[in-house]
């Protein structure tokens, strides 16, 4: 039963993770759902998957997240077939899913060298490395909606929501200072930076917009 419940634990934070909040979408979009795939969303609503993928301007059709919301319908009520010969479809569609410019104030969320950028494929966030118990603060204010080591390859990690859309997360800390449910504010030490399933010290640090992994660097201040 204990085995049980932690494979429950960690697919439910999997899904607090990809999915920030569970706001309704507007007609002609969809949220993702655990075991979706373009194909399958397409058949449902009656689309083709090039129309998907064209729409949303997805890189690569297999690597869709869940909690990520897709345009399944025409943009601007066009049929599906108009919509290939215009030139503004794409540019459309990715505003959809792409987080708005500086629609999040952040703060650096440790001091240290970033080792690793954003791609968005095999790296969903930075990794900034210093050395064992440097502060880790937080990002941004909100509220702490995970802290624990329940899923793997995160060691110990944070999950702070600010919105209905933004969450910030923090991984591979040695130790964490606050509790779920607990209200910090920007620039609150939360953790210490560690090894934590992790192979070196640093802190792994994500941020999330409606579901989306989005690179943090472009929301944080120069320095």
């Amino acid at each position: 039963m204990a085995k049980g419940f932690r494979r429950f634990a960690c697919a439910a934070l999997v899904a607090l993770l990809a999915a920030c909040g569970s706001a309704p979408v507007g007609p002609g979009f969809y949220r993702v759902e655990r075991g979706d795939t373009v194909s399958k969303i397409a058949r449902s609503n009656r689309q083709s998957v090039s129309n998907i993928v064209r729409w949303n301007n997805l890189p690569n059709p297999d690597a869709i997240e869940v909690g990520q919301v897709l345009r399944i319908a025409p943009p601007n009520g066009s049929s599906a077939g108009a919509q290939r010969t215009t030139p503004r479809s794409d540019a459309t569609d990715s505003a959809s899913t792409a987080a708005p410019a500086s629609a999040i104030s952040l703060v650096w969320p440790t001091e240290g060298q970033v080792v690793r950028n954003f791609d968005g494929r095999d790296s969903k966030g930075i990794d900034i490395v210093n050395s064992a118990g440097t502060p880790i603060v937080a990002a941004a204010p909100g509220t702490v909606v995970y802290a624990g080591n329940g899923l793997r390859g995160y060691g110990n990690l944070l999950i702070i929501k600010h919105d209905s859309e933004y969450l910030t997360a923090y991984a591979h800390n040695q130790a964490l200072l606050v509790k779920e449910g607990e209200t910090v504010t920007q620039g609150q030490k939360i953790a210490e930076m560690g090894s934590s399933d992790s192979n070196r010290v640093m802190l792994h640090f994500e941020l999330r917009y409606q579901g989306r992994s989005v690179d943090p660097a472009r929301d944080l201040p120069p320095r």
